[in-house]
């Protein structure tokens, strides 16, 4: 069976993010004291007494717009309808709506509209309300607060259960009763075997657009801000029977031009983002072309040893003639030399050219990323490329390779014994690297060669 589903709604400010981090564990949400800093959904993994399921996060919900009155979100005020959409299709994934108020400022009339909201997007079944919303009265740090919870019961959506984010307390009742509405004998979720997908690039080249377009539906907020998504976003997907995981990322800016606070923590989800993916889709800008910060990102994939594609978006602007696409490729292999084994895809995200091709070669480039060479293959190919090349001599000493043997696979990696890698050049093991790729290319997946001395015997 699924894992169930529990989506913490409510107005900006009462601490979503703060109870989403409690309740995960982790620091996976960004918090932050200014209204309206989550902007897009978030989901992870968490569990209690014995049930696994899903938390998502959202951004909060400002319904003054409607009233013509200043919003509530200061940090959101050109997203508030996009940000409502949002929350509005966690709370249809649901299984579970915790709906976060806020003991301190109490009651509000933005509350009382947030939870008219979630009425109507209550569904009935056996004349019970879908998803069931469960009110947790966050901040009540002392007793009178606590006592303030009570006050929520106007809201007409049964006991609100006073809760401290910060300190954890109350967060064990609210939890049973969330876990009492999940489906009873379920089954232990196997672990997540999908394909992970991560959109990645500097901000405003198109990451969520491509997302969207691949979707094919409004799952993330799309801006012509730079910077609109800050979150790292999963959404799963079921692609010809492949599962898919997609993680939409925030932009990630130059180091120096990181704001204090709140977007730091977006570019280190982008990196952790990258971390925990099997392919990454460097989303770059057509106009603007490869930039430093392009390079710089194309090299934290290359790092961190995950196989990547190049997605050049914004195709439909360039003027072209018959030579543009190659001279932009070369351009583009040129820049980024480092990983020339990456394919190009040239996009409009907007008018959806080519973005057929996106999945199908992530998918190519996946299967790279599993193939196993045999050994016997492997020091062939190790054969002939001494046979092709001597290899170089440091103090009069030749660097000699034994035999290798491929140890594992994602990503491809073999282990060389030699007599000594410190004789080895690295421009001796690029070449080997080369040779290797001869003979199988492993399109858009690094290769690990990795040395280790052996003292040779007579015999050997």
């Amino acid at each position: 069976m699924r894992k169930p589903v529990v989506a913490l709604v409510g107005r900006p400010n009462v601490g979503k993010s703060t109870l989403f981090n409690r309740l995960v564990g982790e620091r996976l949400a960004i918090t932050d004291e200014t209204p309206g800093t989550t902007r897009d959904r978030l989901l992870a993994e968490a569990d209690w007494s014995g049930h696994d399921f899903y938390i998502i996060d959202t951004g909060g919900i400002d319904p003054t717009k409607l009233r013509k009155q200043e919003p509530l979100s200061i940090g959101s005020v050109d997203f508030i309808d996009e940000i409502r959409a949002q929350a509005e299709i966690a709370v249809e994934d649901a299984d579970v709506v915790i709906f976060v108020v806020d003991t301190v400022t109490g009651v509000t009339t933005a509350d009382r509209e947030v939870a008219e909201i979630l009425r109507q997007k209550q569904k009935t079944i056996n004349e019970i309300g879908h998803p069931p919303i469960i009110i947790a009265a966050n901040k009540a740090d002392s007793e009178k607060l606590r006592l303030n919870a009570f006050d929520f019961y106007e809201l007409g959506l049964g006991e609100p259960f006073a809760i401290s984010a910060i300190h954890g307390t109350g967060t064990g009742d609210l939890l049973d009763e969330v876990v009492k509405y999940f489906p009873s004998n379920e089954e232990e979720e196997e672990e997540d075997q999908s394909i992970k997908i991560a959109i990645v690039g500097k901000p405003n080249a198109g990451k969520s657009s491509l997302l969207n377009r691949i979707v094919g539906q409004e799952r993330a907020i799309v801006s012509a801000i730079p910077g609109t998504t800050r979150d790292a976003i999963d959404t799963h997907l079921i692609w010809e029977n492949i599962p898919i995981t997609l993680i939409d990322t925030a932009g990630i800016r130059k180091r120096g031009a990181i704001q204090p606070g709140v977007e730091k923590y977006s570019v280190l989800r982008a990196f952790q983002a990258i971390e925990r993916s099997d392919v990454a889709l460097l989303v770059v800008d057509a106009i603007s072309g490869i930039t430093a910060q392009d390079t710089h990102i194309a090299g934290f994939i290359n790092d961190a040893w995950k196989s990547a594609i190049v997605v050049v978006n914004k195709w439909d602007l360039v003027e072209k003639d018959s030579n543009t696409m190659v001279e932009y490729e070369r351009g583009i292999r040129q820049d980024l030399n480092f990983m020339d084994f990456v394919p190009i895809v040239f996009i409009s995200a907007m008018t959806g050219q080519r973005v057929q091709q996106v999945l199908p070669l992530a998918m190519r480039v996946q299967e790279e990323r599993l193939v196993r060479l045999t050994t016997s293959q492997l020091n062939r190919i190790l054969q002939q490329a001494q046979d092709r090349h001597q290899s170089p001599t440091t103090s009069g000493r030749p660097f000699r390779i034994y035999y290798g043997t491929q140890v594992r696979s994602e990503p491809p990696t073999f282990l060389i014994y030699c007599n000594d890698p410190e004789l080895a050049h690295f421009t001796y093991m690029r070449f080997l690297e080369n040779q290797i790729r001869r003979e199988y290319p492993f399109i858009g997946t690094p290769i690990r060669l990795v040395l280790k001395k052996r003292e040779r015997t007579e015999r050997s």
